[in-house]
C-alpha cells in the first residue's frame, strides 16, 4: 500500500481551534499560554501557520518572518540556548559570543519583520528563558513602538493544571509585569481535542484519502466503536471523553495496513478490533526481535527436553520391582523360626 498525503491538519476540528487561537494572536499581537494534550497536534498546527504567514507576505522586499516559531531548548537553562534558536529560525548561523549577538537579534527581529513568537513546548523554558523573552519584547516595544510583538506559549499537559500559572503567579515584579501583558479576556486556554461527531468527520475525509487502495473503504460504519476505544481508560486517562489526532491516526492506519496485506478492498472488524487491542491493552508488551534460527533452535531444544523427574520414575526402582516376587494375597506369611 503506497502512503498516501495526510489528512491535511487545517481539515481537522482540533487544528481549526488551535490555528485558530494562534492567528489571533498573530493578528492582534496578544499574549497567551495555550494548553493542548501530547499528540493532539500542536507542533504540525504550528507549522502550518507557520508556512502560512511567510507565503503571505511574500518575497518582496526581503525576506520576512510575521510568525517565527522555535522549541524550548531542552535541558539548556542558559538565555543564550533560547536565543540560538531564534538565530537559527531566522536562517543565521549561531557565531560569535553571545553577548554581542544578543543585541543584534533585537535588530534582526525587526528587520525580518517577526510579529509574533511561538514556542513549542513552552513547559520546558527555564526562569532565565522567560526573563529573555520579557528582555526581548521590551527591547523591540522600544525600537519600534507601532509595531509590538505577540506571544505564544505552547504547552502540553493533561487536566486541570496550566504549566507556567505558577511562574506568573508569584508576587515579584518581574512576574507581575509578565501577567499584566498576558490578553485580558483569554491568558490561560486549553484547547479541546476531538469529540465523537468530530471523529466521524476524520473519518469521513480519511476514507477519501485512502479510496485508491481500499475502493470500498466505509470508516464511518465504525465511528461509535472507534470512539469508545479511543475514550478507553489507558487512552483517555482524565475521562474527557475527547479522542486524540495521534491515536485515531495510529488506530486507522494500522487496521487498514493488516487489511492491505490480505488483499481486502474494505477494513475487516477483525483488524480493527486487533488493532485497538494492540493500541489499549497490548501497548506496554515487549516484543522480542531475533533470527528464525534462533527461534527453531529454541522450539527444538523443547521438544528434545526429558520429562521432570518427578513425573518419570529411575530405571532402577523399575528394575527392582519387576525382579521382585509379587506375593499374593491368599499366601500366609512365613512363620518367625523364634
Amino acid at each position: 500500500m503506497k502512503r498516501p498525503l495526510c489528512l491535511h491538519n487545517k481539515e481537522t476540528p482540533f487544528e481549526q481551534r488551535f490555528q485558530n487561537l494562534l492567528r489571533q494572536a498573530w493578528h492582534q499581537r496578544s499574549w497567551h499560554v495555550i494548553v493542548a494534550e501530547p499528540g493532539s497536534g500542536k507542533t504540525m498546527g504550528i507549522c502550518d501557520l507557520r508556512d502560512e504567514a511567510c507565503r503571505q507576505a511574500g518575497m518582496i522586499g526581503g525576506r520576512r518572518y510575521p510568525v517565527l516559531a522555535v522549541t524550548a531548548p531542552k535541558n539548556d537553562p542558559r538565555e543564550a540556548a533560547l536565543g540560538n534558536h531564534l538565530w537559527t529560525a531566522l536562517g543565521m548561523r549561531a557565531r560569535g559570543r553571545w553577548s554581542d549577538r544578543k543585541y543584534l537579534l533585537f535588530e534582526l527581529l525587526g528587520q525580518y519583520g517577526v510579529e509574533c513568537v511561538v514556542i513549542d513546548d513552552a513547559h520546558d523554558l527555564s526562569m532565565p528563558h522567560l526573563i529573555f523573552l520579557k528582555e526581548l519584547t521590551d527591547q523591540l516595544f522600544l525600537n519600534f513602538p507601532s509595531h509590538p510583538l505577540g506571544l505564544c506559549l505552547v504547552t502540553a499537559g493533561r487536566g486541570a493544571s496550566i504549566p507556567l500559572k505558577d511562574v506568573f503567579d508569584q508576587p515579584e515584579t518581574m512576574w507581575m509585569q509578565f501577567r499584566r501583558r498576558l490578553d485580558g479576556l483569554h491568558p490561560y486556554c486549553r484547547v479541546a481535542s476531538h469529540t465523537e461527531g468530530e471523529v466521524r468527520a476524520i473519518l469521513l475525509a480519511l476514507e477519501h484519502i485512502y479510496r485508491p487502495s481500499f475502493p470500498t473503504l466505509h470508516l464511518q460504519q465504525w465511528t461509535g466503536s472507534i470512539y469508545t476505544w479511543l475514550t478507553h481508560p489507558l487512552l483517555d486517562p482524565q475521562k474527557s471523553g475527547r479522542a486524540l489526532m495521534d491515536h485515531v491516526m495510529k488506530l486507522v492506519t494500522t487496521a487498514l495496513k493488516w487489511s492491505y496485506a490480505k488483499a481486502e478492498d474494505d477494513l475487516s472488524s477483525e483488524h480493527l478490533e486487533a488493532a485497538a487491542e494492540q493500541l489499549t491493552v497490548r501497548r506496554d508488551k515487549i516484543h522480542v526481535i531475533d533470527t528464525e534460527q534462533a527461534k527453531k533452535e529454541d522450539e527444538s531444544e523443547k521438544r528434545e527436553a526429558p520429562e521432570e523427574p518427578g513425573k518419570s520414575k529411575p530405571k532402577e526402582k523399575k528394575e527392582e520391582k519387576r525382579g521382585r516376587k509379587k506375593r499374593s494375597p491368599e499366601e500366609p506369611e512365613p512363620l518367625n523360626p523364634k
